[in-house]
């Protein structure tokens, strides 16, 4: 049903954005099916975290992700089932790539953190895996 290839834990990736430096400050920008591997139908943003509190706790079936600290700083911690690997986002000028079939938590939020999310399909209730056990039930771990 799903394919391989996206869900092992090392597709999930820092990718680098391009960054225009000015004296007037500085300018970064995301092309869909350029700069990340997939057409952006939906953004989001999270902010006004409270201290302590996560967010996701989840994978897609099928949707794929981006995201970058737009201010602040925050954990992403990935898994696949098998294997798990925590990235510390804080740059506006790179992003956390994360595939379909990848469970996805965030956690310790900066003050005034913001995170923007660039998401491969729009919104679905039915795509959520709101389970680990599920998840690693439908890969077969």
């Amino acid at each position: 049903m799903f394919d391989k290839h996206i869900m092992e834990i090392r597709e999930s990736q820092i990718i680098q954005l391009p960054k225009i430096l000015d004296r007037r400050g500085n300018l970064s920008f995301i092309e869909g099916e350029n700069h990340i591997p997939f057409a952006i139908r939906r953004t989001h943003w999270i902010y006004d975290v409270p201290g302590g509190e996560k967010r996701g706790g989840h994978a897609y079936k099928v949707c794929q992700e981006f995201i970058v600290a737009l201010s602040g700083s925050f954990d992403v911690i990935v898994n696949d089932g098998k294997e798990e690997k925590t990235y510390h986002l804080n740059r506006s000028y790179y992003g956390l790539y994360i595939p379909a079939m990848i469970w996805r938590q965030m956690e310790n939020f900066s003050t005034n953190s913001l995170a923007l999310v660039l998401s491969s399909t729009k919104y679905d209730a039915g795509d959520y895996i709101r389970d680990f056990s599920l998840l690693k039930e439908l890969k077969k771990v």
